[in-house]
């Protein structure tokens, strides 16, 4: 059995929830929740977050789950919309600031 949890329209890049997300990918889920915890960087509260809610899907769906049995399959990162802001520039010209986001997918199943 399987559930996901979805976070979609994060401010940050995904290049940046990359590197935290490839830190937990096909490990059991207290040892992700552990990793992402003491991680020193901000996306790893999003990810923590999105984590808990795929384990608390996984949980509903199935009364009887041992929580220990619970890893992460998959999980990835799409780019999301991005926000393009004009910067001032010398002599009259204009540089493009863009502000990305990301979605966030998280897939956490029973061990087989």
């Amino acid at each position: 059995m399987e559930a996901r949890a979805i976070k979609r329209h994060n401010r940050s890049s995904p290049r940046k929830m990359r590197l935290v997300i490839d830190l937990i990918r096909g490990k059991s889920a207290q040892q992700a929740l552990n990793i992402l915890k003491f991680s020193d960087k901000m996306a790893g509260l999003v990810a923590e977050e999105t984590l808990k809610s795929a384990i608390s899907n996984l949980t509903r769906k199935d009364q009887g789950i041992d929580p220990e049995s619970i890893v992460v399959k998959e999980c990835f990162v799409d780019p999301g919309p991005t926000i393009k802001r004009i910067s001032p520039a010398p002599m009259g010209r204009a540089f493009r600031i863009r502000k990305r986001s990301h979605h966030l997918t998280i897939v956490v199943s029973t061990k087989q």
